[in-house]
């Protein structure tokens, strides 16, 4: 197996610790996100990494080197304008039929040789690793006709959604819609692949997983450290 990490993005919605630092190297328990993903790379069997990487890429490169390290090969890709989530991939020219895409600052103990492994069973264009999140209204909501009248009213109700992990398999002929050099995110790949009706495939987890996105989430990631400290190992 091969993957690619997008680990080009500001990280402004986490500030103020990627004031100086490069989202995924803030650590967890001591250990920058990013390694702690190349580690679980490593031990589903990825041989290969490119890091996509942008902002304060140097210190990415100083930090995680060639990869021997962590016992698998790291390339870098090096954009020279910000290309979102899924136009980095265009870049990189010698991809296998099938790689797994992973954004550099999310934990979970999702076994990805067996999402992998799901995406060949399924002969999928695209798998999304998914999670089930329930997201609580802290208000009074009103349902209302086109009249104004109230028809319906729920307090501080729970929504139910199935987000993306920000985790994939990609097959490589996805890559044909992805334009040249053009900011192009997951957004876009999903809505032009379920326009062609491609395969788009989910797979839903539901272990441990954290998108660690904003303050409060990097919080919450240190007070489950000993939750997900075999992930540090």
């Amino acid at each position: 197996m091969e993957a690619v990490i997008l680990a080009g993005g500001v990280g402004s919605r986490l500030l103020p610790y990627t004031a100086e630092i490069p989202k995924p190297l803030v650590p967890v328990g001591g250990t920058p996100i990013v390694e702690i993903l190349l580690r679980q790379l490593k031990k589903a069997g990825v041989t290969r990494a490119y890091l996509a990487v942008n902002h304060l890429a140097d210190q990415i490169m100083a930090v995680l080197g060639d990869g021997s390290k962590y016992g698998l090969e790291i390339k870098y890709s090096v954009e020279d304008q910000p290309l979102s989530t899924v136009g980095p991939l265009k870049l990189l020219s010698d991809l296998p039929e099938h790689f797994v895409v992973a954004n550099g600052d999310i934990l979970s103990d999702i076994r990805i040789d067996e999402l992998y492994q799901h995406h060949l069973n399924r002969q999928a264009d695209l798998t999304v690793a998914t999670y089930r999140r329930v997201e609580k209204i802290d208000y009074g909501v009103l349902t209302a006709d086109e009249s104004g009248i109230v028809t319906a009213f729920s307090e501080k109700p729970n929504y139910d959604f199935t987000v993306s992990m920000g985790i994939y398999v990609f097959s490589r002929r996805v890559l044909e819609i992805v334009p040249e050099r053009k900011p192009y995110g997951f957004d876009n790949l999903m809505l032009d692949l379920l326009a062609r009706k491609a395969r788009v495939i989910s797979y839903p987890y539901t272990g441990y997983w954290l998108d660690i996105g904003r303050p409060a989430d990097y919080a919450k990631a240190q007070e489950d450290i000993e939750r997900i400290r075999h992930l540090l190992e």
